[in-house]
């Protein structure tokens, strides 16, 4: 035993053993924790697309129907935009047009160009065409 300036210290020898009752880095046994599973879930929920009100009213009266392929394409539209920091976007997909809130991932409204001659967006601050 050492005594320096009011500390008493103790030497480690060769035969003293560290152990932790509580080890900072745990092995991972490959299962996910609960808390891990729910918020792997959630964030698979962030990841869809989804239809505003508007949205779903428009696409329904101008009997628009997107295919799997189109909601697929629709995807990697929205992450092209969100990789330019685009915030409001207009997509478009074969000959439907859509206007995506990307940061929600939620289509605002849609149009076909089948009834347009002339169409005009406003409130976006990019485009892309799939």
């Amino acid at each position: 035993m050492k005594i320096t300036k009011n500390l008493i210290t103790h030497p480690i020898t060769k035969n003293d053993q560290i152990t932790r009752s509580n080890p900072l880095n745990p092995v991972y046994d490959g299962t996910l924790s609960q808390f891990d599973q729910i918020l792997k879930d959630k964030l698979a929920l962030n990841d869809q697309v989804k239809f505003s009100k508007h949205a779903a009213m428009r696409l329904n009266s101008r009997q628009i129907k997107l295919s799997d392929e189109q909601i697929k394409k629709l995807q990697v539209g929205i992450e092209k935009a969100e990789e330019k920091g685009i915030k409001d976007s207009l997509v478009l997909i074969d000959k439907v047009a859509l206007v995506v809130n990307v940061r929600s991932r939620t289509v605002v409204t849609a149009l076909d160009s089948s009834g347009e001659k002339e169409a005009i967006f406003t409130n976006i601050d990019g485009a892309v065409i799939v």
